[in-house]
């Protein structure tokens, strides 16, 4: 009944995915500063028990079941009532875009870190996860979703999880502030070694991300590791280039950076894309997302490890450029961008799609954060910031003296 190459395929890709969690985790621990490593890596690998839960419960049933255009039904709680009509089993399916589900709240730790309470933030992505990030998904991925229905194209998630994402940490850290001495003392990252190991787990999980959603062990899924890592490689010298002309040094900060950045811009137009394409992405997005890092101070939001500017940017980026470059060779499934014989009717998809889930996450997001800010509270007093997330939260220490 089932194809065991295409299953093995995309359950080994849900692993991968997973592993990016971790490997998040890892990347953006290195940033903060010491007394506030164990807060992020614990924001983050608690995504993956409560988004985990919450997904079986009735995240994917939000977003997968029923045949409503803008969010799901009842009919799939707690993974019930799932039937087989594909290549693959339901359940690998339900498995790897639960990974999916995991990792996008995650993403929005790096814009606030240093200053959340653990309680406040375990609720924040909780309700997160269930009223934008799973009918925002049903919009993008399912058959009836409204997006999807309207011919935009997202592989693997540049609207449903990068650009969802980094709205939302904007309207979170427009919430919470900035954190205290921002502006006035340098905040440099304690341990890049951390940095660049996370930026390497990354790097590889985004194979199963990005080729993982052709649901298929087959040629596209081949052209979506291709250019996946092209994309990585292009973005992280085409940052380092201009990082180098405006700084003198080209930094390993900026190279974690600018590799991610590649990856972020691709993961929408993986499986559409090919030739020289994926470099160029790649390379656009290294470039434009090293330039967006002053948004930060025209915006005046502290976005402490510039979420806005890698994975909003590079997912906006990604997202609009699809709309030249998609390539019906590549993937008959798809349509064919403006540089390709298609006109202009894609590009304006790609760009409803991505004003839609910009304005929907952004606005969803902050009424949920001054929610729980006007209630319990999201940030952490002044004398736990001070005294670091690790000790005045969790009661540890990550280096012993």
């Amino acid at each position: 009944m089932f194809n065991s190459g295409d299953t093995a395929w995309v359950l080994i890709s849900a692993a991968l995915v997973l592993f990016m969690t971790p490997g998040l985790a890892f990347f953006y621990g290195g940033m903060v500063r010491a007394r506030h490593v164990l807060g992020m890596l614990m924001q983050n690998i608690f995504a993956m028990g409560i988004i985990s839960v919450l997904w079986s419960a009735i995240g994917y049933s939000l977003a997968f079941g029923g045949s409503n255009s803008i969010v799901g039904d009842a009919s799939h709680l707690f993974l019930s009532g799932l039937t087989d009509d594909g290549s693959i089993p339901t359940m690998a399916f339900v498995a790897f875009q639960m990974m999916f589900a995991v990792i996008t709240p995650a993403l929005i730790t790096g814009a606030t870190a240093d200053r959340l309470r653990f309680g406040s933030y375990a609720l924040l992505i909780a309700i997160w996860s269930v009223v934008v990030y799973a009918p925002v998904a049903r919009w993008v991925w399912n058959a009836d979703g409204w997006i999807y229905a309207m011919g935009s194209l997202d592989f693997a998630g540049g609207a449903a999880i990068h650009i969802n994402a980094g709205v939302a940490a904007l309207a979170v850290v427009m919430v919470i502030g900035p954190r205290k001495g921002h502006g006035a003392e340098p905040m440099p990252p304690h341990n890049l070694p951390f940095t660049v190991l996370g930026t390497g787990i990354l790097w590889f999980g985004w194979i199963g991300f990005n080729a993982g959603s052709a649901l298929a062990a087959n040629g596209i899924a081949a052209q979506a590791v291709v250019n996946t890592h092209l994309a990585a490689a292009a973005g992280m010298l085409a940052w380092l280039l201009i990082e180098r002309v405006k700084t003198g040094h080209a930094t390993t900060l900026g190279a974690a950076s600018g590799a991610v950045a590649g990856l972020v811009a691709v993961t929408p137009c993986a499986g559409f894309i090919g030739d020289a394409s994926p470099l160029i992405i790649g390379a656009i997005a290294g470039a434009l997302c090293y330039l967006s890092l002053g948004l930060k101070g025209r915006l005046k939001v502290d976005d402490s490890l510039d979420v806005i500017a890698v994975h909003l940017v590079g997912g906006l980026v990604g997202t609009v450029l699809l709309g030249f470059f998609a390539d019906t060779s590549v993937n008959a499934d798809g349509f064919d961008g403006m540089f390709f014989g298609g006109g202009g009717e894609l590009l304006k998809d790609q760009i409803v799609a991505a004003v839609a889930v910009m304005a929907f996450s952004f606005v969803v997001t902050w009424v949920i954060a001054q929610a729980i800010q006007r209630t319990i509270g999201l940030r952490v007093s002044e004398s736990d910031e001070l005294t670091g997330l690790d000790q005045s939260v969790h009661s540890e220490s990550a280096y012993q003296a």
